[in-house]
């Protein structure tokens, strides 16, 4: 009896019919997660010069100096 229900099981159960969605659904999230930590890590390290950037930009176009 348990021989029988071990093969129907086996025979219902194939590991090619099983479905990519779930490590589908991981590897997004790693990409996301991987693009958030490098937009993040960029804006700490530039943020500084990026801010002294416009207010460079800002004060020539004002015609004033800082």
């Amino acid at each position: 009896m348990l021989i029988i229900l071990l093969r129907e099981l086996a025979r219902r159960w194939k590991p090619s019919e099983m479905s990519d969605e779930g490590a589908t659904a991981v590897e997004y999230a790693l990409l996301v997660g991987l693009i958030a930590v490098i937009i993040i890590s960029s804006v700490t390290l530039l943020g500084g010069n990026i801010s002294n950037l416009f207010t460079d930009v800002a004060s020539k176009l004002s015609g004033s100096t800082p």
